[in-house]
């Protein structure tokens, strides 16, 4: 017997102890203790590792729980066993299936979110064009057509609310009444601000899988690019405030979320994503291929010492990342893996 069959069977006893536990529907139940043996198990998955699972802090949780079975959709509303029927907001129609549920709390608010079965076939794309993609702090991304898309930059639009709902937290008793209503309030402020900048993301990388059958990326190791530069007491970093500030630019952005929404969309739509080193992508000239650290005078300006021609640094660094991507497939090469989610795309 399984470390996780042996906890669903001392449900039976736990039952008996604290009769309370009988109002929840006995799957619901097991689920949570089923989990951590199936997170244990992904991370040690060879093909597809994943990160191993970490304890949470009890005030710090997310409240969710799941239904494997029990529960049944019906319009704009679902029943859940030993609750009732629950009305929702449908924000898309349920296809296929439905094998299991899950409800979560975010910022005061509850969602569902159904899980279904259904068969596909293999998805064409309608498009041949490709578009390689170079994302930076000024423009989140500049597209090798020449295109465009501004960062919004929500959590600093926010910062000076959040600043001072915080300081009247800090000013509160903690776990009385007043401090949990404060706590929420700056819950769904928080909640709002990961909603704005998903909403961007969803937007740019819809249109981008709408439009283009290959897109192709810089493999930036987002983690270590926003790794503190603070040091330790004995080995004290450099230029800390900078760093500090590019990395909120960074997470503000949300440039891993922005990345794996790419990858299953691109997936869903029968695109591809290419992901290929960044090395020289911004000192060399995508024309005659000249490559100089005085080729870039300035951040916006490319200036070829070579040729004497100019383009836009962050335009010609997308042209630069499209040849590479090209090159990868006329070599046979797939390039890194683009993943299907993301991590840490609701950091602020």
């Amino acid at each position: 017997m399984s470390d996780d069959e042996a906890l669903t069977a001392e449900l039976i006893y736990w039952k008996r102890q604290s009769p309370f536990l009988a109002d929840v529907h006995s799957q619901v139940l097991q689920q949570p203790l089923k989990d951590p043996s199936l997170a244990i198990a992904a991370a040690f998955d060879e093909e597809d590792p994943r990160d191993f699972p970490k304890f949470k802090k009890r005030h710090k949780r997310v409240l969710s729980f799941r239904y494997p079975q029990g529960f049944k959709v019906s319009g704009n509303s679902v029943y859940l066993s030993k609750i009732g029927w629950v009305p929702f907001y449908k924000s898309r129609d349920i296809e296929g299936n439905p094998k299991n549920c899950t409800v979560s709390e975010h910022g005061g608010n509850w969602y569902i979110s159904v899980k279904t079965e259904q068969e596909v076939h293999e998805p064409v794309h309608p498009s041949t064009s490709a578009v390689g993609i170079d994302m930076g702090t000024e423009n989140l991304v500049a597209l090798s057509t020449g295109e465009k898309k501004e960062p919004i930059f929500v959590f600093k639009r926010f910062s000076g609310k959040l600043a001072v709902m915080q300081r009247r937290l800090a000013r509160m008793k903690k776990r009385s009444s007043n401090w949990k209503k404060q706590q929420l309030k700056i819950q769904r402020l928080h909640a709002r601000i990961a909603a704005i900048r998903l909403g961007h993301l969803h937007e740019i990388s819809s249109g981008l899988c709408k439009n283009h059958a290959l897109v192709v990326l810089e493999e930036l190791p987002v983690k270590n690019m926003t790794a503190s530069a603070r040091g330790t007491s004995a080995s004290p970093g450099e230029q800390v405030k900078q760093k500090s500030a590019l990395n909120r630019s960074i997470l503000d952005q949300g440039w891993s979320e922005f990345r794996g929404q790419l990858g299953y969309k691109m997936r869903g739509s029968g695109g591809r994503t290419i992901a290929v080193p960044p090395h020289y992508t911004s000192q060399t000239f995508s024309h005659c291929g000249h490559g100089s650290p005085e080729n870039r005078p300035s951040r916006a300006m490319f200036y070829c010492i070579k040729c004497g021609h100019t383009d836009d640094a962050d335009v010609n660094a997308a042209k630069n990342i499209l040849r590479a991507g090209l090159a990868r497939l006329a070599c046979g090469s797939n390039g890194a893996a683009i993943p299907s989610e993301a991590g840490t795309a609701h950091r602020h």
